[in-house]
């Protein structure tokens, strides 16, 4: 049986883990390789996010729409529900691989809200 997600270390496992996935991944790798200059940073960044967002801490400090909106102009709007689609099936699997329980659920749960309100939010942003 695998333990839930239960602190800090936990959700800097899930997201380190995720993202070097993601970068290896061939359809959406090259969003975030040619976007994210300090990695670490981002880690840091990224597990102060997802900690806010599962335990309620104030740690987070961005615009994570507007970044998304940033990346989506500088790929010639070029991102698409897909690639969502493909970020969300691989946080599952990950969170799937190293948890279990109430808070890897709310995990899922959220990133699915997340990823739909993000490809939304971009696509009503584009000038049609």
């Amino acid at each position: 049986m695998k333990n839930d997600i239960q602190n800090r270390e936990d959700v800097f496992l899930l997201v380190s883990t995720f993202y070097t996935k993601v970068r290896a991944n061939q359809k959406i790798g090259h969003f975030f390789n040619e976007t994210i200059e300090d990695w670490p940073a981002h880690l840091e960044k990224l597990t102060d996010f997802w900690e806010t967002n599962l335990f309620m801490v104030s740690k987070f400090r961005g615009n994570p729409m507007r970044a998304h909106k940033q990346v989506d102009r500088e790929f010639n709007n070029s991102i698409e529900q897909e690639h969502f689609g493909e970020w969300l099936n691989m946080w599952y699997q990950t969170i799937d691989e190293l948890f279990e329980g109430d808070r890897a659920n709310i995990a899922k749960n959220r990133a699915r809200n997340m990823a739909h309100n993000l490809f939304m939010n971009i696509y009503m942003s584009r000038e049609q």
